[in-house]
């Protein structure tokens, strides 16, 4: 089977500049004189006539920290009690492997959000002071940094 386009879907281009009989012969539809009846005529991208344009009308002043951003997932402590069984460990990595962040989040949070009955060890994801409550509540615990960092605790590594 070979695919074609319907009926009327591609034009023929326009041949111009081939005699006055052609309708597009003479001028070839560039109109009488000026610049964009020139070869190599027009004005650049931005151009207003003389106007100031708008590229330089607007102030690019300041700093933007759009560039260091930290754009953290949120995580509710329900959910997480939903994916984790009892004794787990919550990282980062786990979190992405049971698809309750996506595979390029660099930073989750997980918050207090519902309730939780599971004794779970948190580690390297920030909570909220809520979540870390029902935590250690429930027997776990939060740590800051990576699973082989675990001797650290949150407040040493906020504290240099």
């Amino acid at each position: 089977m070979e695919l074609k386009a319907p009926n009327g879907a591609t034009r023929s281009r326009k041949v111009r500049g081939r005699g006055p009989g052609s309708g597009r012969g003479k001028t070839a539809g560039r109109g009488h004189k000026g610049q964009n009846a020139r070869s190599g005529g027009g004005v650049r991208p931005g151009f207003e006539g003389g106007q100031m344009p708008l590229y330089r009308r607007v102030a690019r002043r300041g700093f933007s920290n759009y560039p260091f951003k930290r754009s953290v997932v949120a995580v509710s402590i329900a959910t997480v009690a939903r994916h984790f069984e009892e004794g787990d460990t919550v990282t980062l990595e786990a979190l992405k492997e049971k698809r309750l962040v996506r595979r390029n989040a660099r930073f989750a949070k997980i918050l207090s959000d519902g309730t939780l009955d599971k004794k779970l060890s948190v580690v390297g994801v920030d909570t909220s002071a809520g979540a870390r409550e029902k935590i250690e509540k429930a027997g776990g615990s939060v740590t800051a940094g990576t699973p082989d960092d675990s001797s650290k605790t949150r407040d040493d590594v906020n504290n240099g």
